[in-house]
């Protein structure tokens, strides 16, 4: 299996090369030059496989044997999954009315991104340990908990993990999650900017090829092993229906933001899995204009939310969905992606804009819709929604509501726990739950540094990232000696 950009600029490279990377050179995301087309017959197959067994399954089409042998692969599978609170991993929690809820977050930071950062460590350890290589890992913005998942993941002595987290746009425990880490491989930057800011001096630093392969950096945010892992959640919702063949069509309603979660859907998609998608999005709509209208452009600005991990506007998986949609077409998605890093504003091409339409569906939603959704799941079901996953449950209330009754089954993907949000919790006049190891970060020390306004971010980052290699490469020569 071979990975080559989306700006089809760069050279091919294997899921190792894939893996141990950020951006292409080329400025382009890693796809698989080819996806696999599954049957009827494998489909049915798959359709028994818990969680875990999913992954195998999918990572072993991904990866190929060659690179990490099958028996090798199982067992760094199931040693990441090892630390999940629910014994199945990921679980369904079957409410009323037909509301599905697929609750992803039983890892270390109660948050999806623990699963798919889980096993990517595990990889990168495996190849790390194999080269004898050190890489520094930088992970911005605070989707979906990407910082506090990656320092989870990581506890690799050949690893450095460099987090910036955008101070004023993380609820108080996802901060405490990330700043309560002292490990000496960790390092917090509290960064006066928001998500989108964040992504500036990284963009900038991988940009600088040379010193990219210099230092060894890697990215979590846009790594392609990320989206690999979290296909798996696609095709565990068919698994519902055991023994069904062919198996049933299962409409997924997706919280959607960088369009992580989104754009695993769509692969899925193309290598035959009968599922229906909808993007929801809150008042930070980018994802709905682009799939009404086609309208993918900035607006003004940032607003904020209860939903506050999906505030943003430069959806950067969008570009991967889009030279999906185009028949793996570089040219095309190089020139979109271009136009809109210069302008800010790009209208889809219509023939784009009907594929990426007729691949799924949208919806913006409101704060009201999303703590009238909180409070009528717990009115019904005694059942605590985290704002985001509460994003995707009041799409699901809209439609029960307009039509009573539906023969396609919905499931709501839930990428975080309501522990995490207590704020929302109390916005929507709901009295927050927070486990025993959640309320004691609140007597741990913390660790972080200030970026602050003025400052030149990227100039810190390259300086840390400098400074983060010389200490290894000193270390590695008191190693030898």
């Amino acid at each position: 299996m071979w990975y080559v950009s989306t700006r089809g600029m760069a050279p091919r490279v294997d899921f190792e090369g894939a893996l141990l990377s950020g951006y292409a050179p080329d400025g382009g995301l890693y796809m698989p030059e080819e996806l696999p087309l599954l049957g009827r017959e494998t489909l049915h197959k798959w359709s028994t496989l818990s969680y875990p067994g999913l992954v195998k399954e999918l990572c072993a089409l991904f990866i190929g044997p060659e690179l990490i042998a099958r028996d090798d692969l199982h067992d760094l599978i199931d040693r990441a999954f090892s630390r999940f609170r629910h014994q199945e991993v990921v679980h369904l929690s079957r409410l009323r009315n037909g509301l599905n809820v697929l609750e992803l977050w039983h890892g270390a930071t109660y948050a999806f991104k623990d699963l798919s950062l889980c096993c990517t460590a595990q990889f990168l350890q495996y190849f790390l340990e194999k080269r004898e290589r050190h890489v520094t890992v930088v992970v911005a913005r605070n989707f979906w908990d990407t910082g506090s998942a990656a320092i989870e993941s990581q506890g690799a002595k050949n690893v450095d993990i460099i987090v910036l987290l955008p101070k004023g746009h993380c609820s108080k425990i996802q901060v405490l999650q990330m700043t309560t880490v002292l490990k000496e491989n960790v390092h917090v930057f509290g960064v006066e900017g928001n998500s989108d800011e964040l992504d500036e001096p990284i963009k900038a630093v991988f940009a600088d090829v040379d010193f990219v392969k210099e230092h060894c950096l890697m990215s979590l945010s846009i790594n392609w092993s990320r989206v690999l892992v979290q296909s798996a959640d696609s095709y565990f919702m068919p698994s519902l229906d055991h023994h069904a063949l062919p198996p049933p069509i299962w409409i997924t309603i997706v919280p959607s933001a960088a369009e992580g979660p989104l754009l695993p859907g769509c692969i899925a998609q193309k290598m035959g899995l009968p599922i229906r998608l909808v993007a929801t999005v809150n008042h930070n709509d980018i994802i709905h204009r682009t799939v009404q209208q086609g309208d993918f452009s900035l607006s003004q600005a940032v607003k904020p939310t209860l939903a506050s991990a999906m505030d943003i506007q430069v959806p950067y998986n969008m570009e991967r969905i889009f030279w999906l949609l185009s028949s793996s077409d570089s040219q095309v998605t190089r020139a979109l992606m271009e136009q809109f890093e210069r302008t800010q504003t790009l209208r889809l091409p219509r023939e784009l804009h009907g594929k990426l339409s007729g691949a799924m569906m949208s919806e913006s939603v409101s704060d009201e819709a999303i703590t009238q959704a909180m409070a009528r799941c717990w009115e019904e079901n005694q059942y605590l929604l985290c704002p985001h996953s509460a994003v995707a449950v009041s799409y699901h209330y809209q439609q029960m509501d307009r039509q009573q009754s539906s023969n396609t089954p919905r499931c709501c993907l839930a990428p975080a726990s309501a522990a995490k949000f207590p704020e929302a919790v109390l916005a929507a006049r709901l009295t927050p739950e927070a486990p025993a190891e959640i309320l004691a970060l609140e007597y741990k020390e913390t660790r972080c540094a200030p970026m602050q306004r003025g400052d030149d971010w990227t100039l810190m980052l390259r300086g840390t990232i400098e400074d983060l290699s010389r200490q290894w490469r000193g270390r590695a020569r008191n190693a030898s000696e």
